[in-house]
């Protein structure tokens, strides 16, 4: 016992006699206040978010209105984006529309990102409100996960304004026999898209 507190004592005598060698440095500072050439007056911190930060500018119901930083003089580029959770609310895919200039083929895009362990050959279904379902193909997969580049004509965008629900369909590569099928909320579409336009 008496050979663990001879290092404690050690140990206090050194912060016993630490204040009294700080005392003696800060009367030599003390002695030569009117220099100021040494000093730090600081920098202005601020919040600026870094180029290509997302930030969400609005939400629209179920939709939110997701904006990148740009540099500065321009102007931020928006989609409006939702996530989609499957029955137990993990988030499983995401979807970003924007609209595209008018002469276009479509009126609109999507970027619509699922998981890695989809099985690509089986791609992509939406349907909106039980209408005719449309199917697309994966364009690549990437470590954030397959991405599909989807397009919308006016009626396809029209539908999503007057539905009340769309669907997802995506298939599992593990489990073929398992589609997984996911629930868009048009709450706040219409709103949110006109947002996106302008």
């Amino acid at each position: 016992m008496l050979q663990l507190l001879k290092p404690l004592a050690i140990g206090a005598l050194i912060l016993v006699g630490a204040p009294v060698m700080a005392q003696e440095t800060t009367t030599d500072v003390e002695t030569d206040v009117g220099s100021t050439s040494d000093l730090s007056m600081g920098t202005e911190v601020t919040d600026a978010a870094a180029v290509g930060t997302p930030y969400i500018r609005e939400a629209f119901g179920d939709w939110a209105l997701r904006c990148l930083v740009a540099e500065e003089g321009t102007v931020d580029p928006c989609q409006l984006y939702q996530l989609l959770n499957d029955e137990d609310g993990n988030s499983v895919a995401e979807i970003s529309m924007f609209p595209l200039p008018s002469g276009s083929l479509a009126t609109a895009g999507a970027t619509i990102v699922v998981p890695l362990e989809t099985l690509l050959t089986e791609q992509l279904q939406i349907s909106v409100d039980g209408s005719p379902t449309r199917q697309y193909p994966f364009t690549f997969c990437n470590r954030a996960g397959c991405v599909a580049r989807v397009g919308f004509t006016v009626e396809d965008i029209s539908q999503f304004k007057r539905g009340n629900a769309a669907t997802l369909r995506l298939v599992p590569a593990a489990s073929p026999e398992n589609q997984v099928v996911l629930n868009i909320s048009l709450s706040g579409f219409t709103a949110g898209y006109a947002a996106s336009a302008q």
